[in-house]
Order: structure tokens, then sequence, then C-alpha cells
């Protein structure tokens, strides 16, 4: 196998491959469960680092880019040499996107070293398309014009962050530094619909830093609160609520 594409986790996450990069790269994730992984944590962390610029640019960035273009003299091109063999393509970018990839790792905290157990080509190629999904609605609520954000310290030192965006009826919570729950535990997020808790999904018990696309419509919800259920998570909440945050109304 190709040991070229292994390095190119972090540029498909943020959407940077070209429509024949994307391609091989997504039969490679079809092998291999390590960059499958390593793809849904770097997809998670690039929303959570979305948080940190998702503002509206001021109207003079425009002009001023269309200004500059006038000014910049562009490379001329290089002409491929004959036959070059895909590994060679890749190459030119890998170190690039490689100090990329491990940029995003450590701000996030959670990627690292783990052992791989083998599944299914087709299994693998199903997560890869559900993590990519997943990543595109998530951006899509970050990135929306009416997307408003509330920030609050959680228990045991922990932070998090509630965007909702009405226009996509939908919302993303972004956790950091998030003690592990009990063992056989897990964390379960709720909607707040007017002091009626209905589910929206489970977080990844495994991971401390971490931005979950809430499940569900937010309709008429005011916020949001996370408890710790069994694993597998409950039809209704089991224990007292860690959190409860309101959706941000301005």
């Amino acid at each position: 196998m190709n040991a070229e594409l292994h390095t190119l986790t972090g540029a498909y996450a943020l959407h940077a491959l070209s429509d024949d990069e994307r391609e091989e790269f997504e039969r490679h994730l079809g092998d291999c469960e390590a960059c499958t992984q390593e793809v849904r944590e770097l997809t998670a962390t690039a929303a959570r680092l979305g948080l940190a610029v998702s503002v509206t640019p001021p109207p003079e960035m425009k002009a001023a880019a269309l200004r500059r273009i006038s000014t910049v003299r562009q490379e001329p091109p290089v002409a491929p040499a004959p036959a070059r063999p895909v590994a060679a393509r890749f190459r030119g970018r890998r170190m690039a996107r490689f100090a990329l990839a491990a940029c995003m790792a450590v701000t996030a905290g959670s990627a690292g070293v783990a052992v791989w157990q083998h599944q299914s080509a087709d299994d693998a190629q199903q997560q890869a398309r559900a993590a990519q999904q997943q990543s595109e609605q998530l951006a899509g609520v970050l990135a929306a014009p009416d997307a408003k954000a509330t920030t609050g310290q959680l228990a045991g030192g922990a932070s998090g962050t509630l965007v909702v965006a009405h226009s996509k009826n939908q919302a993303v919570f972004v956790a950091s530094s998030m003690p592990k729950p009990p063992s056989g535990k897990v964390y379960q997020l709720w909607f707040n619909d007017a002091g009626t808790m209905r589910s929206a999904g489970l977080m990844d018990p495994s991971q401390t830093t971490e931005a979950v696309l809430l499940s569900g419509p937010v309709d008429k919800a005011s916020g949001m609160g996370i408890t710790v259920e069994p694993s597998g998570g409950s039809p209704a909440p089991t224990s007292a609520p860690l959190a409860l945050m309101n959706f941000a109304t301005a």
C-alpha cells in the first residue's frame, strides 16, 4: 500500500484534496482503519478550531483582496514529468500537510497512537462517508450567518461551547478537557424543550475534546443538558444534569 497516502488525513479533513486525490484517498480509507479514525478526529478538531475564526469578515476585505491580486506575481506553471507515479504527485505536498495534521492533533490533544482492530473494507468506507457527511453538516452550522454561540465552564474543569443555527434547525456542542465518564457510562446530550428533555445523541467516552452535531432538529428547544447514562444511552435522563446551557439569543 502507498505509504504516502497516510500523510493526507489532515488535507482530506479540510477538503484540500483535488477530486482525483480525494477518490484515491477514499479508496485507501477502505483498507485503513487507522486513517479512518484519524480523519474523524481531525474533522472534529477542525470544527472546534473553526469556532475561533467564525466571525463575519469586514466589507472592505473583498476589495483589498481584489486590489492585491493585480500586484502579486503568479508563478509560472511547472510541466509535470511524464508517467509520474501517484507517490510523486503527493510528495510535493507531503510535509506541509503532515505538519498541518500534526498541529491539529496537538491542538485537540486527542490524536495519538492506538492499536487498530481489522474491519471489512465496506464497513470502513461507510464510516468514512458517515464521518464526512457529519463534518459537512457540522461545518455548515458553524458557518451559518445566524450561528450564535454560548460558552460556559462545566464540572471538573471542562469547558463547553454550544452553537445554534436556527436557519439550519441544528446545533453543535464542542467540549474541551472533558473528564472521561465512569466505566460502563457515557455522556448523553439532551435538547431542553421547556423542561422536557429530548435525546440529542451521545458523546464518545474515549474523547476528552470533541465536537458533536446534536442529533435531531432544534425546533423550539431553548438549550441543552448533559447527563451521565448507561452505555448506549437512555430514552430519558436517569441522573441529574451535569450542565444546562441555553442557546444564545443575541
